[in-house]
């Protein structure tokens, strides 16, 4: 039978003791990492979340302790009274911050058993994630989730201080609203009191924060949950977590330097990082022209180079064929690559098919200077010669070739870039490269639906100077929006929002929201703007995966203490679930076929 605490208190937590606290009586509570058996003298590594304490027990003390000792196994939850004393010479720990140290006990309880653990709980031992998931509750016990997990509590504690050092107020948005599709799907809440009506769980507190602007709380915040039906990959989640503020009587300049102070701020208290202030800045036009993507990752080289106009009259038809139809042919060079074999080549041209190209050409620059590759042919002297010095060309390199629409072209070789600068160890994770993305289009043309949808969100404010565009040209106008891109990863976006009825019934016209629609999903907002709504912008961040990137985590999972897989399950509580048929009656709801049995 389990010991109770009965008066016994803690004194310490398991990785606070040093040898300053030699001579010292403590109570340690924890679980046993592992015991060891030295011929009668028994030594226990006790730990808790601060880390490992070892405890040695002399049958010669107490026997009584000793004896218990004898019976504990790993993951039993024990107490222990004892006093701290030098480890013996020969066996000091310098791997440990505990290694100087270890404690006499004199008292030992048992205050819970433990079965064996379906996996070992050290850091050296490689298990299957769906098997961590199932056991979460054991998993978070391993040294590395811990530590991220206490990291991601101290950014939220920097955060918080920063904004309120800088006057923002957190104040809290309401979890059940309305649905408002107009990007990814909702999370729907069927309402019992009101039959036949749903709530739906934010995907933001977008509209309420602009409404605390109109109510004059002038810089709000929040690190507030959020929720998003949507396909699922390593740095996605249904359930997620920003850090979302809003803005009042500012403009882009104003939000972005608060914002990047707050950045900086986070990585000098987790990292020991400097970010350096001002961040860089690039237009959307400039990155998609130099990287083929918004969110480049600026720790490596290898920009694109533009080469429609020095191969639109040549002999590759290919080419050719694809600027007369107004599309882009673009090239990088991957230095030194030209070793690469023809699988290897075969394995990139696979890996841009991901994301719509029909090919990839490839030169490989010989020692000689000439070039190797299938294409060589239709090119003039001069035209070869136009196109290497573009590429800076020289012997060992490789020329990665895409033609197509500007958008497959550019996102094909940006995504590209990227693989390589991976695949090649161009992308150091002990550097850090921010950059502020500026100047979106505000609207894009969706040919399924035959409409304009809205880059952003429909309450981002034109550029001033764009504002005509609106009726003769929508597509090119430009949005005050920005994103905060950070080695690769957009880790937050914002923008500058409408705070004129009249812009804002405007832009619900131009993406085909009727009045009467407008009206239905968004008449509060319409009439509150109506009552002096200020300027006002903001941003949020996804904390998740700011934490991702801080940790070096692999996967957005490893900083999240409950996560669901890619498939929106929870294994450990196997959420979703069926529900019984009382409580669907209850809010209304028949099922189209009957419950199926639960899949994991």
């Amino acid at each position: 039978m389990s010991d109770i605490l009965g008066d016994w208190k803690r004194t310490h937590f398991c990785g606070e003791l040093r040898k300053e606290h030699i001579g010292r009586q403590v109570c340690l509570m924890g679980w046993v990492h592992r015991r060891r058996d030295h011929g009668g003298l028994i030594f226990i590594d006790l730990r808790d979340r601060t880390g490992i304490a070892q405890l040695a027990l002399d049958p010669d003390r107490d026997p009584e302790a000793h004896a218990k000792a004898e019976a504990i196994r790993n993951e039993f939850v024990i107490a222990a009274i004892g006093t701290v004393s030098p480890r013996p010479q020969g066996t000091v720990n310098p791997k440990m911050p505990t290694g100087e140290v270890e404690i006499e006990i004199s008292e030992l309880r048992i205050l819970n058993i433990a079965k064996t653990p379906p996996f070992m709980l050290d850091e050296f031992t490689e298990v299957a994630e769906n098997l961590r998931l199932k056991y979460r509750y054991l998993d978070l016990r391993r040294e590395a989730i811990q530590k991220n997990l206490i990291l991601r509590h101290q950014v939220a504690q920097t955060v918080r201080s920063y904004l309120t050092d800088n006057g923002f107020l957190e104040i809290e948005t309401p979890m059940l609203t309305k649905s408002t599709p107009e990007g990814a799907r909702d999370y729907l809440v069927p309402s019992r009191v009101n039959l036949g009506n749903f709530y739906a769980l934010p995907q933001s507190p977008q509209l309420f924060k602009q409404l605390l602007m109109v109510s004059g709380f002038d810089r709000y915040f929040q690190i507030v949950r959020c929720f998003r039906d949507e396909d699922l990959r390593a740095d996605r989640q249904p359930e997620f977590t920003q850090i979302d503020c809003e803005l009042s009587f500012v403009d882009r300049d104003d939000v972005m330097a608060v914002m990047e102070g707050m950045i900086a701020k986070v990585f000098k208290s987790a990292i020991n990082v400097d970010v350096i202030l001002p961040i860089p800045r690039l237009t959307f036009a400039e990155a998609l022209d130099r990287y083929g993507v918004d969110n480049p990752d600026l720790r490596f080289e290898m920009e694109l180079v533009n080469l429609t106009e020095i191969v639109k009259d040549s002999g590759f038809k290919v080419f050719a064929e694809v600027a007369a139809k107004g599309g882009l042919v673009k090239a990088l060079n991957a230095k030194g690559c030209a070793t690469f074999s023809r699988k290897e080549l075969d394995g990139l041209t696979d890996f841009v098919a991901i994301y719509g190209a029909k090919g990839l050409a490839w030169v490989k620059i010989q020692e000689d200077g000439s070039w190797q590759s299938p294409i060589a042919k239709f090119f003039t002297t001069q035209e070869l010669a136009s196109i290497g010095a573009a590429l800076d060309a020289q012997p060992g390199d490789l020329l990665l070739f895409g033609a197509d629409k500007p958008a497959v072209a550019n996102e094909a070789l940006g995504r590209l870039r990227g693989h390589l600068g991976n695949k090649l160890g161009l992308a150091n994770p002990n550097s850090y490269k921010f950059a502020w993305v500026t100047d979106f289009p505000l609207l894009e043309w969706d040919g399924e639906e035959r409409r304009h949808v809205a880059v952003h969100h429909p309450f981002t404010a034109p550029l001033d100077e764009d504002i005509p565009l609106l009726d003769t040209e929508p597509g090119k106008a430009r949005a005050k929006a920005y994103d905060l891109v950070l080695n690769g990863s957009e880790i937050g976006g914002g923008s500058i929002r409408i705070h004129n009825q009249a812009v804002q019934s405007r832009m619900f016209n131009l993406l085909g929201i009727g009045e009467e629609e407008a009206q239905q999903k968004f008449g509060f907002l319409l009439d509150a703007l109506e009552y002096g709504a200020p300027p006002h912008g903001g941003i949020a961040f996804g904390l998740d995966r700011v934490m991702m990137i801080l940790t070096g985590a692999g996967s957005i999972r490893d900083v999240i203490a409950f996560p669901k897989t890619q498939k929106a399950t929870c294994l450990m509580s196997e959420a979703p679930g069926v529900v019984d048929e009382k409580q669907l009656r209850e809010l209304g709801i028949r099922l189209a076929a009957p419950s199926q049995q639960k899949q994991s």
